[in-house]
């Protein structure tokens, strides 16, 4: 048996064509659908569910900031919360006043009292008014505080524990020789964190050094003095 091919190449070549464009165009229709979804998805995520996820968002605020404002005396809770909190810090960077009596009793002359002692730890100033046997012990005090280091734990080197020590006044007494010394002193020595050790030159005999030194504040009478 024979058969006869009665189509011509170029009609082959069209049927290949059309075949090829019609399995195109179903795909471009279905990636075009798949698209189209895709995005309704997103605008029904868009101003569906995120629309309803920010109200309860919205409503939740309202809920709790109405609870808050309820709440008695929340401004002064607050307050209170804050300065606790602030507590610690407050309690690092005050100064330590009790070394002031350490320092007094390592400084101080065995032959000198002190009557009088005021500290102003905003100005880092120490004035110590008190009587003397001589103004030769006077002068040696003055210099042993001017001569005064510290160290701290830390290792730091040596360093003035008064910069600025000034005899401001001394007169004679019955009971001895009357002075006031005006001290300027660095505030690392009072400082909580600073572990301080001072080292006072022997000009002096101080009480520290004394085993049964006298009474180093002694109740003074201007009257008596005059």
């Amino acid at each position: 048996m024979i058969q006869f091919n009665l189509l011509p190449a170029v009609k082959l070549e069209y049927i290949k064509a059309s075949r090829t464009r019609r399995l195109v165009t179903l795909i471009s229709v279905g990636v075009g659908g798949f698209m189209l979804l895709l995005t309704i998805l997103l605008l029904i995520s868009v101003f569906g569910l995120q629309k309803h996820h920010i109200h309860n968002l919205n409503n939740d605020i309202n809920k709790y900031s109405g609870e808050l404002k309820n709440v008695p005396d929340l401004g002064k809770i607050l307050t209170i919360q804050n300065q606790l909190n602030s507590l610690p810090g407050l309690h690092d960077k005050k100064a330590v006043s009790s070394r002031l009596f350490g320092y007094i009793t390592q400084l101080t002359p065995t032959q000198a009292s002190i009557s009088d002692l005021n500290i102003d730890f905003a100005q880092n100033k120490l004035a110590i008014k008190g009587v003397a046997s001589s103004l030769n012990v006077i002068n040696k005090f003055t210099d042993s505080l001017k001569f005064t280091k510290y160290s701290d734990q830390q290792g730091s080197q040596s360093l003035p524990a008064f910069p600025e020590v000034v005899l401001a006044n001394f007169n004679r007494a019955p009971t001895g020789t009357e002075y006031q010394i005006d001290i300027k002193f660095d505030p690392i020595i009072f400082d909580s964190t600073h572990e301080i050790k001072l080292t006072v030159p022997s000009i002096i005999s101080t009480r520290s050094e004394t085993e049964k030194p006298k009474d180093l504040f002694q109740e003074f009478n201007n009257n008596q003095a005059q």
